[in-house]
């Protein structure tokens, strides 16, 4: 097997990994080499279709834009979609295999290794270097035995080892010891450094802690990586910046319910970028303000998150909301949300049969086995009233769904989709009422497709007597690549890349 890859390895969760990877891929890329991200099992409800209809986690496709690549499953062989507590849809190769419990997935998992070391192989002999990220902690001695995710995988991978410790959190030394201890012998020799991240403060006062730690573990620091503010879509659902509240001074206000099984939270990330947005996560406890737009995202148990949405109260505000003529948007689970019933006949997604939706868009949806997974292209034509008649809007994006919307009782639809994986089709996708402002879609990333998003955003400028405005940030894309190119500079400032290339090539 070729020997080109280093693994990214944590002391636990939310410890950075992921950007961590794609960092390091965005330094090699701009070094000159092909460099690929890989990551065998990742547990996200954040996902993303390819172009061939195939569906892994969102961390892998920032990291292959880190790369200047298109997304591959290979990167992401096995993705985990929790659907219920102690339950997950669990992914393989893109495609839906089955859902199981924690219990028959961890029986099951070494079924997988096969699978996780073909990807890996074939994306290794077409790249000069694979940058591995692992999961969690390789420390938990309970997994170890069926792990294919961390050492396991750096087994199978025959790679080099590097552990990331998060010092935000507190007793960073304590954790990256505590973890290179609990590893096994040969474990430890597969262990090249370690990088601690996250940190703000005096690196002086430091420096004697990191020498300690170095004498205690037998191996070097190979960087301090500084807590930097770089606006890149989050691996963790939990992530403190979807936690917190944007109040930059802005003229529109759009507000993001966070439901208990949110996915695809990053379909809203393009608003950051958007000088005259103001972006907030409504989470658990908290009431609806007053938004220009409020969005009811993706979900991976619609069901649930419509009772969620009825024993808090929370329906009640949409209704109001929409009523005082703002925008109300639904993307896939939302969508469902919106409309006025809900069937789930082969108990797909929760226990629930049937149920009524908040009834804002004349639509039903019944859900079935089979999951569509394609890329989307689509017009957006007339939709907004008759000022806006010969306004027309090319939009793509991606659909990730189990259930199929039916319009009822002469219901308009919202986008007229022309191509599905490349194919000529001509299908009608989502509703909108007769007002104008209130509407839902399968589409997921329909907000990256600007000249629409502006339109929108320009037209409560204009109720609000404001001036419009063609473009009050840039587009996503290139906002994007700044983010990926000032996480690089940062990696080369705070990481000896000396050190890592010769890890790499060792």
């Amino acid at each position: 097997m070729k020997k080109n890859s280093i693994m990214i390895q944590g002391t636990g969760s939310s410890v950075g990994k992921s950007i961590m990877v794609a960092g390091l891929c965005r330094v090699m890329m701009q070094d000159g080499y092909n460099v690929s991200p890989f990551k065998s099992q990742n547990m996200a409800l954040n996902s993303y279709i390819t172009e061939n209809g195939l569906e892994m986690g969102r961390a892998q496709v920032v990291q292959a834009e880190a790369c200047g690549k298109k997304p591959s499953v290979k990167m992401n062989p096995i993705l985990l979609k929790p659907s219920a507590e102690k339950k997950a849809q669990v992914i393989v190769n893109g495609k839906v295999y089955s859902n199981m419990s924690a219990k028959e997935y961890h029986e099951y998992k070494l079924e997988l290794k096969d699978v996780v070391k073909k990807a890996y192989v074939s994306l290794s002999n077409e790249s000069d270097f694979v940058v591995i990220e692992g999961a969690g902690s390789p420390a938990e001695i309970n997994l170890r035995e069926k792990d294919i995710v961390n050492m396991g995988m750096a087994e199978i991978s025959d790679s080099p080892v590097i552990i990331v410790g998060d010092i935000d959190k507190g007793g960073v030394f304590a954790s990256l010891y505590g973890t290179i201890m609990l590893l096994t012998e040969k474990e430890r020799q597969r262990v090249k450094g370690v990088i601690i991240n996250k940190f703000r403060g005096d690196i002086e006062i430091l420096k004697p802690g990191l020498k300690m730690l170095e004498n205690l573990i037998k191996l070097p620091v190979l960087g301090v990586m500084p807590l930097i503010d770089v606006q890149i879509e989050d691996e963790d659902s939990l992530s403190d910046r979807v936690k917190k509240s944007y109040s930059k001074k802005a003229q529109i206000n759009v507000e993001v319910l966070y439901l208990p099984h949110v996915s695809n939270f990053t379909d809203f990330d393009v608003f950051e970028t958007q000088n005259d947005v103001n972006l907030r996560y409504v989470m658990r406890g908290e009431s609806i303000n007053n938004p220009d737009i409020l969005i009811i995202p993706g979900s991976k148990n619609t069901i649930e998150d419509l009772v969620y949405l009825k024993n808090t109260g929370l329906d009640e505000q949409i209704i109001r909301l929409s009523k005082r003529g703002k925008y109300v948007v639904g993307i896939c689970g939302g969508y469902q949300i919106l409309g006025r019933k809900i069937r789930d006949p082969h108990f797909t997604e929760s226990a629930i049969n049937e149920i009524n939706g908040i009834g804002l868009l004349s639509v039903e949806t019944v859900f079935d086995i089979e999951k569509v997974t394609t890329q989307a292209i689509g017009t957006i034509d007339g939709a907004f009233g008759e000022d806006f008649k010969n306004k027309e809007f090319e939009v793509k994006g991606y659909e990730i769904h189990m259930g199929e919307s039916k319009l009822i009782d002469g219901a308009k639809h919202f986008i007229n989709l022309n191509m599905r994986l490349d194919k000529e089709v001509n299908i009608k996708d989502g509703s909108i009422n007769e007002q104008g402002n209130v509407f839902g879609t399968y589409m997921h990333g329909i907000f990256d497709n600007l000249e629409f998003t502006r339109f929108l955003l320009n037209n409560i400028r204009k109720e609000k007597g404001l001036d419009e405005i063609e473009n009050a940030g840039m587009k996503y894309s290139d906002f994007k690549e700044i983010q990926y190119n000032k996480l690089a500079d940062s990696v080369r400032k705070n990481i000896d890349m000396e050190k890592i290339y010769d890890i790499l090539k060792c």
